[in-house]
């Protein structure tokens, strides 16, 4: 990507972000999902929070987003500690028109899978590149025990998945918040999530898959003429 189209894409996001902002309000418990657009988020959140006493309890999706918005002066709480979460605002590598969706990019997908799932609403931030009518470009994390799993690798060779197994910034192997390791599986194109989610899931060894169908509320695309919002009719 160039710096030119980097640039308009961080503006998308931040647009978006600050869209999608707006739907938190004093006294509701939030969770806070991970990944850049969220880093925005959780900067305009903030930013609310100390020039408009926004008040509100945040449920964190992974280490890295507590320790930003503790230091912005937002309340963060274990998930264990609150009943509910009443919006959970999160980020996503892509997203189709059925409103099936890819994370993981950021190696936090199991705590933010269990995040979603405990709330009551779930909205997604993306750049207009991010929406895409066939899901699976985007490389497909799959959050994996390591213990055994180079047999769970050579299962995803020979099943076709073309996995490989993330290195980190550090060039080390990269460790999730809970210790487990990604395999990224390179697809190139999905055609039938479910069943694929399901095969995944059936596979032990394998904590959590990238694959989020059908999940989110509202997503919060932005684009060059403004920010949208695209409403899963299916989840009203």
């Amino acid at each position: 990507m160039s710096a030119g189209n980097s640039e308009l894409q961080n503006q998308l996001k931040k647009a978006a972000a600050t869209k999608a902002a707006d739907y938190v309000k004093d006294g509701m418990i939030i969770g806070l999902g991970s990944g850049s657009t969220v880093r925005m988020l959780v900067d305009e959140l903030g930013r609310r929070v100390q020039e408009e006493n926004l008040q509100f309890t945040g449920v964190s999706t992974s280490i890295s987003t507590a320790e930003q918005a503790r230091s912005l002066g937002i309340k963060i709480v274990d998930l264990d500690a609150v009943n509910a979460i009443d919006l959970t605002i999160d980020g996503a590598d892509q997203v189709d028109r059925n409103f099936n969706g890819i994370k993981g990019g950021g190696g936090n997908l199991l705590w933010e899978k269990i995040v979603a799932v405990n709330s009551k609403k779930l909205i997604w931030v993306v750049d207009e590149s991010k929406v895409v009518n066939q899901i699976g470009a985007f490389p497909l994390a799959v959050d994996v025990e390591p213990f055994g799993s180079g047999h769970i690798l050579k299962q995803f060779s020979n099943a076709g998945f073309n996995p490989v197994v993330r290195i980190g910034n550090d060039g080390q192997l990269f460790k999730t918040d809970s210790n487990n390791i990604i395999l990224d599986l390179h697809l190139h194109k999905i055609d039938d999530p479910g069943k694929l989610a399901e095969t995944l899931t059936n596979i032990v060894g394998v904590i959590e898959h990238g694959l989020f169908l059908g999940m989110v509320n509202e997503v919060v695309v932005g684009k060059q003429a403004g920010p949208e919002i695209l409403v899963n009719s299916k989840k009203r």
